[in-house]
């Protein structure tokens, strides 16, 4: 407890010292949290307008700045005032604050937001200094700061009050502007690339789209259970049987009731576009030429650090066929089996516990998880996945048990993943119905067919390449993020027990 708070009579309690001060302030200023309040430069301004000012010059010119007090020195004489720009150093001195201003420096706790005009110098040092000839309080904080040298060093608590992680950790700043970055960037190359934005349904009366357990809601209105969506793909694809446009996009939240993970959150960003007259090749080059973008408007080049690795977005990436994939990493040749059975087999010579009842195309996708997935550090597109796993995929011309579906990965983590979409709609309702009954068999008997979704396809949609991008982990590996949980704001966490 400083001298002048033993003066003041206040309490010892950090905490109680804060709710104290602003009684004080109340009966002192009266309004201690104005309405009305206005700055006329950011300190990001600030330092771009007086770059030139000379070391111990003044600038003859008033400013109005605002921001939260990061540290005081000197009984408050030297304070650093942030905003979301950037730093400046106020001064406040009986040569040039009048007393006014002066006497509300011992009210002033490190936390609180004020407002300070007065004249701009360059301090001998060469720091850009407010003179302070007006302090106004706009906000006093009843709590203590994080200590902001050592920073917020504790895991959970920078999840769950993500307000100070990024008060206080300029790593974490940082991370969440180069995430709007992305996502602006992302939405301009789409829409340079002649891509059409939309908004479908979060809340849907039939999930599909993808295979995932979707969360529930009940709409008392409608009198109706609802789904918060899972995938927006049924939708995106009813547009362009519509002919609004060719080529169509949504960034969108999808929602999946399943684990909590370093790369799954259950409410994730995608983006999903789909591209009438083009088809899987096409949207390879789509996504090249998109990780390229975003890696020049991150880095300013295609090259960048994640972890210990040094990746590449330059294109074209690698090609590389599942089945071949497999066979190099396990000697297997998958389309050299004829059954089931004989690919379970395969895979349990292998060494390799397989479901009883999977099949050709599920022990080839599960091989390929296992042995090569994790070996994909550098970009490369995985093509021809089995057709037993890909609903909405056409089938590869000769060989009936791939479709034209390829996945991107990077660090050995899927990040996209694209058809040439089925446009054929007596097949197309063929394997949603054989969806239908392999979700009942695993105990999702609310899982139903979707009539309209299959209307319009009878009515026709054009031959398209689609494609979904993991936003999530595309922005984790462009900031060299190891969990999913440092690059969304607000991550899904268990409730602290009481």
């Amino acid at each position: 407890m400083t001298d002048k708070t033993q003066a003041a009579g206040l309490s010892s309690d950090a905490t109680e010292v804060r709710s104290q001060k602003l009684d004080l302030l109340r009966q002192q200023i009266g309004d201690v949290y104005p309405a009305h309040f206005h700055r006329t430069l950011t300190n990001a301004e600030l330092a771009e307008k007086y770059a030139g000012l000379e070391p111990d010059t003044e600038s003859g010119e008033t400013v109005t700045v605002a921001g939260r007090v990061f540290s005081s020195r000197n009984s408050g004489m030297f304070m650093d005032l942030h905003d979301a720009s950037g730093k400046i150093q106020i001064f406040s001195h009986k040569d040039t604050a009048p007393e006014e201003a002066r006497a509300l420096l011992p009210m002033i706790d490190l936390g609180d937001i004020i407002g300070v005009t007065g004249e701009v110098r360059r301090t001998k040092r060469g720091e850009l200094t407010v003179n302070a000839k007006e302090i106004t309080m706009l906000c006093k904080s009843l709590l203590p700061m994080p200590e902001k040298y050592h920073g917020l060093a504790d895991i959970e608590t920078r999840y769950r009050k993500r307000y100070l992680d990024i008060m206080v950790n300029e790593e974490s700043k940082l991370r969440f502007q180069q995430r709007s970055r992305i996502v602006s960037s992302l939405r301009r190359f789409l829409e340079d690339e002649g891509f059409m934005e939309v908004e479908t349904p979060m809340l849907q009366p039939i999930y599909g789209g993808a295979t995932a357990e979707p969360f529930k809601t009940h709409h008392n209105t409608l009198k109706l259970d609802m789904y918060l969506r899972i995938a927006p793909e049924l939708y995106l694809k009813r547009i362009l049987v519509s002919g609004l446009t060719d080529k169509v996009f949504e960034i969108n939240r999808n929602f999946r009731n399943e684990g909590v993970s370093t790369r799954h959150n259950p409410e994730f960003t995608m983006m999903e576009c789909y591209w009438a007259y083009a088809d899987y090749e096409d949207v390879m080059g789509l996504v090249e030429r998109m990780f390229e973008n975003l890696a020049l408007a991150v880095h300013g080049k295609t090259e960048f650090e994640f972890g210990d690795k040094q990746l590449s977005f330059k294109g074209p990436f690698p090609r590389v066929s599942m089945p071949a994939a497999v066979k190099d990493a396990t000697g297997i040749d998958f389309l050299a089996l004829k059954s089931d059975e004989e690919a379970r087999q395969a895979a349990r010579d292998a060494g390799v516990e397989i479901e009883k009842d999977a099949t050709w195309g599920e022990v080839l996708a599960f091989l390929f998880e296992e042995k090569v997935e994790a070996t994909l550090i550098q970009p490369a597109h995985v093509i021809h996945f089995p057709k037993d796993i890909s609903p909405f995929a056409k089938e590869v011309p000769g060989e009936p048990r791939l479709v034209e579906r390829f996945e991107t990965y990077c660090n050995g983590w899927e990040i996209g993943n694209a058809f040439s979409e089925l446009n054929d709609p007596v097949e197309q309702r063929a394997r949603m119905v054989e969806q239908m009954e392999q979700a009942h068999a695993r105990g999702e008997k609310e899982k139903t067919l979707d009539e309209d979704f299959l209307d319009a396809m009878d009515q026709g949609m054009p031959p398209a390449g689609g494609l979904g991008i993991g936003v999530d982990r595309l922005i984790m590996l462009l900031t060299n993020s190891p969990s999913i949980r440092d690059i969304i704001l607000f991550p899904a966490r268990r409730q602290k027990a009481d």
